[in-house]
């Protein structure tokens, strides 16, 4: 894809430099408007799940968040290669009932609501230049379209943010309706400053970048800054004191979702929405929120803020050959969208443009841009510390690491027909570099199943991967030392886990409990998995299962550009080809050696201490190594993958009315090449792995210890 001007090229270092770059992505949008300007429509002739009056509509509102932003009071327009008043008349005809380009009546929850949310923005930035060329008969119009929001049907979501900041815009006194909607807002809060995309609960557990830098948390931020800007009630104020205080606390777990080089994991939906990540960084900062510790410095915000979108301007592939955004990731990836991605969506990223209505002279500016708060100079290349971090609300450890950047995840998901919701909820871990894999299709390579459990109960025929899991807990997992006959010596420390169960079938009596560790800083670039397994033979015909523990998706291409061969392992492993790339496997071990990266697999089987299997019955256990050569496109950041994984293969004695049960341990293994670590080094870490104990204590309480050799 070509480079966009003024974007692809941008230091991202100064407030011009976000100007030039708004007005980069901004300007290709010129030739799709409509003759009066209140609608644009892309050439990429894809459709959302609404109507495309609806989606061109979002193609309008969409760019006001940084538009708004350029012409906030205190900044000037001149200079700007923009028409501006093109934007109000559109704002004018999209309003006007009368008018062929007049955006429509709502419905109950109907898409324009979200529309209406930067259009409330700009209406609250910049009311004078956009209301100034209005007359009265306009205003009016302008203000009866908006007001429809408050006689229409509303999710128990996000949304309910879009009728408050519509009602603020307006100056109304709809205070028990606004009122109601900030109650039901503050219902999904989790604690430790974070929210629920809605109320917690069977049919949704989503804490993903929606509920945080998308839409909940910015909304949030511009509540306050707008309600501080009119003056506080006394009730009001109290409100906007404690989302202060939850922004301080967000914030200082959501600051580990990035790396050094500025990327972040992407988790969850909505991730066509690209640098919308860091959004909530200018929010806070347009508010004047006052962070904690280690972001109490603006330069720290400043820095998490320009490193995202230094590293969003070395993916060209973001862009179409007419200099517009398409739907994807890294790359055009349809695999990827939402069912109510238009062409028109992808905008929201310029959430993070509204930083530019704070003027030159605001300490943001003249502030100097700092360093990850764990960031250390290791050359050749900066690091993160190694550091393991429990996130309980959002079900994650975060794993800031030398080696990799990742989190593990567990107890997140939704019954939503979201697509690809197994995927961007249920998978176990998700990595900034390796990014994760989308389906596309039911087979094993169309699934794609990286860094995920997928199961098929039939010997093969349909796979199942994990998603929704249930009884979910955190639990510290000793680190002990040994003398070598698997004699305790000393706990010596710990390690945050993930507990949690899966059952593919609700009818079928199968389920899988699974004990993620993160292995700190003694193992680095490693975490482990260990599967309990328990089913009932007689439920399962023709009695074979297959599980295949999958580890993160390597590129599939070489330095050169040719497909990574296969090559024996041993080779890959000789220190003295650490140039090599290529991937092999053995009985029990897959590595995958690419793009200055590696990614594998160990199962753990073999080296597992554990009490012996309560004697089910007649039960045979076969395991191989495997790679998975996924689907083109299925990953988010890579376009031809390799996932290395370990196959179990379990038969039980079928008619048996007892359940069996088996124990599985998988090591994944991965070095990212941002990391900087040479690949001699990633060898060496490939055979520093531990000894996992098991022993069996009741249905409650796992004996799970990792043993230092």
């Amino acid at each position: 894809m070509p480079a966009l001007p003024g974007f692809t090229d941008n230091p991202f270092q100064t407030r011009d430099d976000l100007v030039r770059a708004s007005i980069a992505l901004i300007k290709p949008l010129e030739r799709y408007r409509s003759p009066q300007r209140a609608f644009i429509k892309l050439s990429t002739d894809t459709a959302a799940g609404f109507d495309e009056v609806a989606a061109q509509l979002e193609g309008f509102a969409r760019p006001l968040w940084a538009i708004a932003s350029l012409l906030a009071p205190g900044n000037s327009a001149d200079g700007l290669d923009l028409d501006i008043d093109s934007w109000v008349c559109g704002l004018r005809a999209g309003t006007t009932p009368a008018c062929s380009e007049y955006w429509g009546d709502l419905g109950n929850s109907d898409q324009r609501m979200v529309e209406m949310e930067s259009i409330s923005y700009a209406l609250l930035m910049a009311p004078e230049a956009f209301l100034s060329g209005m007359d009265a008969l306009s205003r009016e119009n302008l203000e009866t379209w908006l007001r429809q929001i408050n006689a229409r049907q509303i999710p128990r979501n996000n949304w309910r943010w879009f009728r408050v900041l519509v009602n603020l815009a307006l100056g109304s006194q709809e205070e028990d309706i606004v009122a109601h909607d900030l109650n039901v807002l503050d219902s999904f809060d989790l604690g430790e400053g974070w929210s629920s995309d809605g109320l917690w609960g069977d049919e949704r557990k989503q804490v993903d970048y929606y509920s945080g830098s998308f839409a909940i948390q910015f909304a949030r931020m511009l509540y306050v800054r707008f309600m501080e800007d009119r003056g506080l009630a006394s009730h009001d104020r109290n409100r906007v004191e404690r989302y202060k205080q939850e922004a301080r606390q967000f914030a200082s777990a959501f600051w580990r979702y990035f790396d050094v080089d500025g990327s972040a994991i992407p988790f969850g939906r909505s991730l066509t929405y690209r640098f919308a990540f860091a959004a909530f960084w200018s929010a806070v900062a347009l508010a004047g929120v006052q962070l904690d510790a280690p972001l109490d410095n603006i330069g720290v915000v400043k820095g998490l803020l320009f490193r995202h979108l230094r590293w969003w301007r070395k993916h060209p592939g973001i862009f179409n050959t007419d200099g517009t955004m398409n739907i994807g990731y890294a790359y055009p990836n349809m695999f990827l969208s939402e069912n109510y991605n238009s062409p028109q969506s992808v905008y929201w990223c310029l959430k993070s443009f509204t930083i530019i209505c704070l003027p030159k002279t605001h300490h943001f500016w003249t502030a100097k841009e700092l360093r990850h708060p764990l960031a250390v100079q290791i050359l050749p290349a900066l690091q993160l510390l190694d550091e393991v971090k429990l996130l309980w609300p959002p079900r994650h450890i975060i794993c800031n690491g030398r080696s990799h950047h990742f989190l593990l995840s567990a107890g997140q998901g939704t019954t939503k027909a979201h697509r690809a919701r197994e995927a961007k909820y249920g998978k176990m871990a998700y990595s900034s570099f390796f990014g994760f894999s989308v389906p596309s299709g039911p087979l094993l390579e169309q699934l794609a199943s990286d860094s995920t459990l997928t199961v098929s109960l039939d010997g093969g025929e349909q796979w199942i991967v994990r998603a929704n899991p249930f009884d979910v807990r955190h639990r510290q997992i000793p680190i002990i030392a040994s003398d070598g006959t698997a004699k305790i010596d000393e706990v010596t420390r710990s390690v945050p886990s993930l507990v949690s169960t899966w059952r593919p079938k609700k009818a079928i009596e199968f389920q899988v409990q699974t004990i993620l560790i993160p292995a700190s800083d003694l193992w680095s670039g490693w975490h482990f998995r260990i599967h309990r397994v328990k089913w009932s033979p007689a439920a399962i015909v023709p009695g074979i299962i297959k599980l295949v523990d999958a580890g993160f998706a390597a590129s599939g291409s070489t330095k050169t550009g040719i497909l990574v061969a296969e090559k024996e392992l041993k080779r890959l492993l000789d220190q003295n080809s650490a140039g090599m790339e290529g991937w092999g496997k053995d009985e029990q071990s897959c590595l995958i050696l690419s793009d200055c990266s590696a990614s594998g697999v160990v199962d753990l089987q073999r080296e597992l201490m554990s009490a012996p299997c309560s004697g089910y019955g007649k039960l045979a256990t076969e395991k191989a190594a495997l790679v998975v050569r996924a689907d083109a496109n299925t990953n988010l950041i890579t376009q031809r993958t390799l996932v290395p994984a370990i196959q179990n293969t379990l038969v039980a004695e079928t008619g048996l009315k007892t359940t069996a049960e088996v124990w599985l341990a998988t090591g994944i293994f991965a070095v990212s090449k941002t990391s900087g670590i040479g690949m001699k080094e990633v060898q060496k870490l490939w055979f520093k792995r531990p000894t996992i104990h098991v022993a069996a204590k009741t249905e409650e309480e796992e004996g799970v210890r990792i043993m230092l050799p």
